[in-house]
């Protein structure tokens, strides 16, 4: 039987899949923001559970913090939700 040790990175690794996926194909872009950045942290869980802080803290600042925020700002700027185009 895997240890506690396993069940807690295989948990987190499949939440943080599960998550990279929905915000792959969430179609509004304020979720899928938002997913992305949980999976981000999620990744940085990953890393400080392998035993690998700098990585996490990397991932932290740069995929979880400066990626999303940017993208908030430009979604603002660009006027909030997008349209629908009918084909």
């Amino acid at each position: 039987m895997p240890g506690p040790d396993f069940i807690i990175v295989l948990v987190t690794g499949i939440a943080t899949v599960v998550m990279a996926l929905v915000a792959i194909v969430q179609e509004n872009l304020i979720r899928a923001v938002i997913a992305f950045a949980v999976s981000s942290v999620g990744l940085a869980i990953l890393f400080f559970l392998l035993a690998s802080p700098y990585a996490a803290v990397l991932e932290l600042v740069v995929g979880g913090g400066l990626v999303a925020v940017l993208f908030l700002v430009a979604l603002v700027l660009a006027g909030g939700e997008e349209e629908k185009v009918r084909a």
